[in-house]
């Protein structure tokens, strides 16, 4: 995009606060943004009389965008409130669905604390998007991936975002689903992230022990993999995986009473992961009953586990998230192994008649897994999951206490909803210009 040629008088344009740098994370191939909302303020940019020195934007762009921001206002006050923003995005709806218009629309409110925006302030945020979309990746089909977070956040502790914005909104709101996987995002890679410090190196240690002493024990590496194997396997470390998520929201829910402060949504965040695994859980069950025995070993398993984490996370979170960080790893390989087993099986046999068989209705409606779906598109639905967990896990490691969860900040949604509508713009004109032509 080139910078339009008018060249009106030049006011500064907005810029972050400098602080110290909050790089974004990897999470499933996506980057996310990560930053602090505790210190920061959360009121509205002010714009002062002086005329607006548009980067990106045409005039004839930001006509054609003033008309239709008017066209959306119900109020004719010169003010777009989310009821405003609902119309506005009907209006493309070939590139917004109703669900991102509605989860859009009500973040806008939450973020502004119930307030609107002017139009012309809010054409000068769509003109800072479309400047920053040249220094990113493209714009991403979908509102919840992006590729580098917009330069107004990746600064980290925000003074100030160009619609006035603010991170209220992530403390109560959290539309994170698992269902829906695209082709690619079940395609997963195994990745590793190597220990740097002592305190890593002692958590791969730790899981490294803990995996020789489990993989021994239920002989996983003897013998053939069985269907018998694999359900005792994931029924058991599915019911030891859920207590990091708790653990980790029920401390971070408490110190926010305690220390009468926000948690930037973290623990939202946490306590869907451990649902998340409960899931796998309740998925599994339902194609193996445990016995007696087996439910007294998981007794045993969680209440020794959950009173060790638990005493850790006290001590040191970063320690533990990097630990749980290297866990999903090894059952991205675990998973991964299974996968092959099923793929490798003779035609005929237990694992490849397992294969196609019908999934669990619970699995089918949480994965989104269709009618037809079957028992490999679980496994392979369950490896995304885990290696969700993993990015996030060690992407967290280490961040300050104040950090936004950086799956859910307002910011960088709206600012994906504003480069999304600027390029749904940009096209149609492109294509109106050509039938004009022809």
């Amino acid at each position: 995009m080139q910078p339009s040629r008018d060249k009106p008088q030049k006011k500064k344009l907005w810029r972050p606060t400098p602080t110290r740098h909050q790089p974004s994370i990897q999470i499933l191939g996506h980057s996310y943004h990560t930053s602090s909302s505790l210190s920061r303020s959360d009121s509205a940019m002010k714009f002062d009389s002086e005329p607006t020195f548009y980067q990106a934007l045409s005039p004839s762009l930001r006509s054609i965008i003033i008309d239709d921001l008017r066209s959306a206002d119900l109020d004719n006050n010169g003010r777009i409130d989310a009821n405003d923003l609902k119309v506005l995005l009907r209006k493309h709806n070939d590139s917004f669905k109703e669900g991102e218009i509605l989860e859009l629309s009500e973040l806008f409110y939450t973020s502004l604390g119930a307030s609107s925006v002017d139009i012309h302030q809010f054409l000068e945020a769509m003109d800072a998007a479309a400047a920053d979309q040249g220094n990113s990746s493209e714009v991403s089909d979908g509102v919840e991936h992006y590729g580098e977070v917009n330069s107004f956040a990746r600064m980290g502790k925000l003074k100030t975002h160009p619609l006035g914005i603010g991170t209220c909104a992530s403390e109560y709101m959290y539309a994170k689903t698992h269902g829906k996987y695209s082709e690619e995002d079940l395609n997963i890679k195994l990745t590793h992230v190597p220990p740097t410090t002592f305190s890593d190196k002692t958590a791969l240690f730790a899981v490294k022990c803990v995996r020789l002493a489990f993989d021994t024990a239920t002989l996983w590496n003897i013998g053939s993999v069985t269907k018998e194997k694999i359900l005792n396997r994931a029924i058991f470390l599915e019911t030891i995986a859920a207590i990091p998520g708790m653990v980790a929201a029920i401390i971070r829910h408490f110190r926010s009473l305690r220390n009468m402060a926000r948690d930037g949504g973290m623990l939202n965040m946490f306590l869907e992961e451990a649902n998340n695994e409960r899931m796998h859980l309740l998925t599994f069950i339902r194609m193996k009953e445990p016995g007696y025995l087996f439910r007294v070993a998981v007794v045993g398993a969680q209440f020794g586990f959950g009173s060790f984490f638990l005493t850790a996370y006290m001590l040191n979170p970063t320690w533990c998230h990097r630990f749980v960080g290297y866990i999903e790893e090894e059952a991205c390989h675990t998973y991964t192994k299974i996968l092959k087993e099923m793929d490798n099986a003779p035609s005929g046999s237990e694992l490849a008649k397992w294969k196609i068989a019908d999934a669990p209705k619970i699995s089918k409606g949480y994965w989104h897994l269709g009618e037809h779906g079957t028992v490999y598109d679980v496994m392979k639905a369950v490896r995304a999951d885990e290696a969700e967990h993993r990015d996030v896990n060690h992407a967290v490691s280490g961040v300050p206490e104040d950090t936004v969860n950086p799956l859910y900040d307002p910011r960088v949604k709206l600012d994906g909803m504003l480069k999304k509508y600027v390029k749904d713009i940009m096209e149609k004109e492109a294509s109106n210009k050509q039938a004009r032509v022809a």
